[in-house]
């Protein structure tokens, strides 16, 4: 069963918060650097858990992580570590907290040679998503094949995020999501 559907299955309060990112968020074209790092935070955050877990734990993880601000995470110390492995509003593994500092590092260094996070991405599409998965694995820190396909459909460049007849699909048709290049 797709997302899209599953959702019209839940409890009220479980709809409520998943309908808000199914209807404004799952598979948007996103250009801002500090969002995609943010969205591959909370996807990263994701492996083992529920994705309503992460629902929930979104604006934890926005204030944690200096609203997703790529060089101030770059610049995390042990202090910071300690903080994050400290909170109890997100997810405290010690793997997924490194993750994120490291991946931002590396971000930053992408930034200087593609101009931005989002120049990166676009640089290198498209691709099947094996070969997404083995260039994010040779990139980024906890980057395994469902972490990368579910960050890449959610940012629209793979497919997949809303059933066909799903009414967010149809939106999503006339904003032009990259994985239609590949169509």
């Amino acid at each position: 069963m797709s997302y899209c559907h599953a959702i019209e299955r839940m409890s009220d309060d479980r709809k409520a918060l998943h309908k808000k990112y199914h209807d404004h968020h799952y598979g948007f074209p996103i250009h801002d650097d500090n969002e995609l790092f943010g969205r591959l935070i909370l996807e990263i955050n994701q492996a083992g858990l529920s994705w309503e877990t992460i629902l929930r734990k979104e604006e934890n993880f926005r204030r944690a992580y200096d609203e997703f601000a790529i060089a101030k995470v770059a610049a995390y110390g042990e202090a910071d570590r300690a903080r994050l492995l400290a909170d109890p509003g997100i997810i405290r593994n010690r793997l997924k907290v490194n993750a994120a500092i490291e991946n931002a590092k590396t971000i930053l260094r992408l930034q200087q040679e593609y101009g931005s996070f989002a120049a990166w991405i676009e640089h290198h599409h498209p691709r099947p998503k094996a070969e997404w998965v083995k260039l994010f694995k040779k990139t980024f820190k906890f980057t395994g094949g469902e972490i990368v396909n579910e960050f890449l459909m959610s940012i629209g460049y793979l497919p997949g995020a809303h059933s066909d007849d799903c009414r967010i699909h149809q939106q999503l048709l006339k904003l032009n999501p990259k994985w239609l290049d590949e169509a």
